[in-house]
């Protein structure tokens, strides 16, 4: 009986610091509305902070706890800059350019604290005073866990009497409930979401700084959070505290124990708890309809065919990368396949959220299944290429209808991360099933058939594929079916009412882009001659996100050019010192500079050039 409740005390230390950064990320989306994939930055910052400042009073126990809470200050200030200098222009811009954009953030950050700290692993000090164990029922227990545990309640019981004590908490629940009704009645709207969002990073600090007696510092300490806070919070409800608390003890005790069972659970637990809680109850335990919506989205131009001279100028680009291999060298042929390939895998991506609006975090799940879906097909069952490449889009076919039956029945936030949910639980499967994906070590040896070995001739079959199903997608686009999945986007309420189907547009339009996902990774998986795990994780969706951002998501052009500027800028930036601060520094740019992306200043050229006219995509 001693070891579960020691287990059951392990699981609420974890929780306590887990809430303090999923609190901070609830109160944040709340009031800003913006998903904020930088929240995890905050809290390594916190951590790396801590490690430095309790350093200066080794042995002092009130320079350890007073490092904690400069550390959670200090992060709040850097909240108030990153808040102030970025987020306050995009406020009202769609999701999907906050996500972008904080991702950016990201980089830079994890770069930054690279220079600062260097990329060794540190090891914090043990609390003065906590650093022994007590025996509770004959199991040792660290005292610092329970100083954890107790430290989780009196946190969540301050943001109480803050929210529900001062005139400042019950504007902030006000801007919770209608942030436009308080601005109507003058309340300043801008120094709320600043001084809401200083809360929240401080927040994320505290969780980071509390943790160096308990885990080494390291850089990624954001990314690996990240995932469990916004699982935390959607489980709990967007915007709502107290549902951060619950889910955040329900998550960690769930995985305390289930560890004891199936070890290897760890990894896709909260994800599989997210996508019950979901699916049973939509909008989080304590959430309330409509608070996964994050920033109102502009209507779009009706879609048109694009003129004449537009179309032979397309023409022109693509028998030119058609006829590229007789001239380019073979690395520049490798480098094509590799564009040829994220252009797909964007303009999928982009089907889905352009014209369907629906929002995903995690289309990466059905690039990697069509992958492993070819790479097991020539393992396993000793298929050639080309049957193989028919089983992988079919496998991501499977996949897509299957989750997206789910994910459909939910929108805004809630849908996006249900996705991010299906595809980590796909990960963690194929990193643990050994046996039949390799794990870690992936699928090796998938090379193409003896008549497209050269660079040359798997260049034309990759051309055939990914031009074709881009092709594909974009005459889709200005199908019926494609007028009635963005009818359905603009206004689902006007499209059940003259008799569509809504949900069964939806999910044939997300099962359509994940099987072109799907196709996109076949082609991936022979260019490489091999597939690892990393093609289904967050990384993969992230860059589709960002290709789709980065060519402008209001045109149907966007993502082929996204992806072109995409590929071209990593390849260039990757080979440079501190890539990801010039990579993150790009994708703020464009996300401040020209939220049109690419495809807007090659809009309003072709149109100085008279190549198009006013209305047309």
């Amino acid at each position: 009986m001693g070891f579960y409740v020691a287990q059951l005390l392990t699981g609420l230390a974890n929780a306590s610091s887990l809430f303090l950064i999923a609190c901070g990320l609830s109160i944040i989306f709340g009031v800003t509305r913006i998903v904020n994939f930088a929240h995890g930055s905050f809290y390594m910052v916190g951590a790396y902070l801590a490690y430095s400042i309790v350093a200066l009073f080794p042995g002092s126990i009130l320079g350890f706890w007073g490092g904690v809470i400069a550390a959670a200050l200090i992060v709040g200030l850097l909240g108030l800059v990153v808040e102030m200098t970025i987020l306050r222009r995009i406020y009202r811009a769609p999701e999907l350019f906050q996500l972008v954009a904080t991702f950016g953030v990201v980089l830079i950050i994890q770069d930054m604290a690279q220079a600062i700290w260097g990329a060794e692993d540190k090891l914090g000090p043990r609390a003065p005073g906590l650093s022994s164990a007590v025996r509770i029922m004959g199991e040792p227990i660290p005292e610092y866990d329970l100083a954890l545990i107790l430290i989780g309640p009196a946190v969540l019981a301050g943001i109480w009497l803050l929210f529900h004590r001062t005139r400042w908490g019950v504007l902030v629940r006000a801007a919770t409930q209608d942030r436009e009704m308080v601005g109507a009645l003058g309340v300043n709207q801008a120094w709320l979401f600043s001084a809401t969002f200083v809360l929240g990073a401080a927040l994320a600090g505290l969780g980071g700084a509390i943790q160096i007696p308990r885990e080494s510092v390291n850089l990624q300490m954001d990314l690996s959070v990240i995932g469990d806070a916004f699982v935390v919070v959607v489980i709990g409800g967007m915007g709502s505290v107290s549902g951060a608390f619950v889910a955040a003890v329900l998550i960690s005790v769930l995985n305390a124990f289930a560890v004891l069972v199936y070890p290897q659970i760890s990894i896709v637990l909260p994800f599989v708890v997210m996508a019950v809680v979901l699916i049973v109850r939509p909008y989080g335990l304590f959430g309330k309809e409509g608070s996964g919506h994050g920033a109102p989205t502009e209507p779009e131009q009706p879609l048109r065919l694009m003129s004449s001279r537009a179309t032979l100028v397309l023409m022109a680009l693509v028998f030119a990368l058609a006829a590229s291999p007789l001239v380019a060298s073979d690395f520049a042929s490798i480098l094509l396949v590799d564009l040829m390939v994220a252009t797909l895998f964007a303009v999928s991506l982009h089907f889905m959220m352009g014209l369907g609006g629906m929002v995903s975090f995690g289309h990466a799940a059905y690039f990697g299944v069509g992958a492993y879906g070819a790479a097991m097909a020539v393992s396993y069952l000793g298929l050639p290429m080309i049957p193989a490449m028919i089983v992988g889009p079919l496998a991501a076919a499977v996949a897509a209808l299957f989750f997206g039956w789910f994910c459909v029945r939910l929108s805004g936030v809630y849908l996006a991360m249900l996705t991010l949910a299906a595809a980590q639980i796909l990960w963690g499967v194929t990193f643990q099933s050994q046996e039949y994906t390799g794990g870690d070590d992936g699928i090796v040896g998938i090379w193409p058939a003896s008549w497209a070995t050269s660079d040359q001739a798997y260049f034309y079959v990759a051309f055939a594929l990914c031009i074709g199903g881009i092709w594909f997608l974009r005459r889709v686009a200005h199908s019926p079916f494609g007028y009635g999945l963005r009818g359905v986007r603009d206004s689902d309420v006007r499209a059940e009412a003259i008799g569509m189907d809504v949900k069964f547009h939806q999910w044939m339009g997300f099962a359509l882009a994940g099987t072109m996902a799907g196709l996109a990774g076949v082609v991936f998986a022979f260019s490489k001659g091999s597939v690892f795990p990393d093609v289904l994780g967050i990384g993969q969706s992230v860059d589709g996100l960002v290709m789709v951002l980065l060519g402008g998501i209001h045109a149907l052009a966007g993502p082929i050019l996204g992806a072109g500027v995409f590929v071209l800028i990593e390849d260039w930036v990757s080979r440079l010192d501190y890539w990801r601060f010039i990579f993150g520094m790009i994708i703020l740019g464009v996300v401040l500079l020209a939220p049109d992306g690419v495809a807007g200043g090659v809009d309003r050229l072709m149109r100085a050039l008279g190549l198009r006219r006013e209305g047309q995509t």
